[in-house]
């Protein structure tokens, strides 16, 4: 028996009700230094101060970005949790504004050889975490890492960042070109939308946008969808620098305020939770599959 299909018995088993209540989104790129990490937690803090409880998963496991940017290290993990009996809430760091933040760490690269026992341990903690937030971001690492493209295949809504520099571009169609010839790729269940950092205008964010579009659609017969831009700004270039979070250190910035209009556009686009969501639940059920 498979690990999809253990932890699916373990679900059943449970009594699992299917409506969960937290919307689940990755955060990737197809190479680093782009600020994915600044786009996660930037979001989050400007979904907090549109009312919504957040938690950040850091899925990253070569960089510790997050945990840098919240001046906060983890005491526990995520296997601490599967292998060692904490609870959810014992895993969960907060962070400014009452984020929560989850260390990934070792536990991600051995998802795939659990137990009954451990398996259960992970249905009943990601049922409690769904329960505790509304918004759940992923920050994965950057490329087509095994544990990257693991989270990308598996999440109903991806946030790629990139910029406008030629390799960045380059680098996220190589991404979407492997996601797409993996076999476990599903076309139309996952939706992909596009941030492009470190712009200069709104039109070069809607250029390079259109240029990665176009080859997706010549070669690879997809699409990706244009979700916005943040542009180029001294004062977010100093606030990472400082190890800080722009959103919180300088408000009124450019790209803090961009931030800000990106976090709107999720909630006012928030889709109606269909019966069968299972949030994050079925999110790591998409990975064992």
């Amino acid at each position: 028996m498979d690990q999809a299909e253990q932890l699916r018995n373990v679900i059943k088993a449970k009594n699992v009700r299917s409506i969960s209540k937290a919307r689940v989104i990755t955060i990737t790129s197809g190479k680093g230094g782009v600020g994915k990490s600044t786009v996660a937690v930037n979001l989050a803090i400007h979904l907090r101060k549109l009312g919504k409880k957040v938690i950040i998963f850091d899925a990253d496991m070569g960089l510790a970005n997050v945990e840098v940017m919240f001046g906060a290290i983890p005491k526990y993990n995520l296997s601490d949790m599967i292998y060692h009996g904490k609870k959810m809430k014992e895993i969960i760091t907060q962070g400014p504004m009452e984020i929560g933040f989850i260390s990934g760490g070792n536990g991600i690269t051995g998802m795939n050889n659990l137990t009954k026992t451990q398996l259960g341990r992970l249905v009943n903690n990601l049922i409690e975490l769904d329960e505790l937030t509304d918004f759940i971001l992923i920050d994965t690492g950057a490329g087509i890492a095994n544990n990257v493209m693991e989270f990308v295949l598996a999440s109903p809504e991806v946030l790629l960042v990139l910029t406008p520099e030629p390799s960045s571009l380059t680098d996220s169609y190589s991404l979407i070109k492997a996601l797409y010839g993996n076999p476990g790729f599903v076309r139309g269940d996952t939706n992909i939308e596009v941030v492009v950092n470190r712009t200069t205008s709104p039109e070069d964010g809607q250029v390079v946008y259109a240029k990665l579009n176009s080859v997706i659609s010549k070669f690879l017969q997809g699409e990706v969808h244009y979700f916005g831009t943040v542009p180029r700004d001294s004062l977010l270039e100093r606030s990472v620098r400082e190890q800080k979070i722009v959103s919180l250190s300088s408000p009124n910035s450019r790209s803090a305020q961009a931030f800000g209009r990106l976090a709107r556009s999720l909630t006012d686009g928030e889709p109606v939770i269909e019966p069968e969501r299972l949030g994050i639940r079925q999110m790591f059920f998409n990975i064992f599959k």
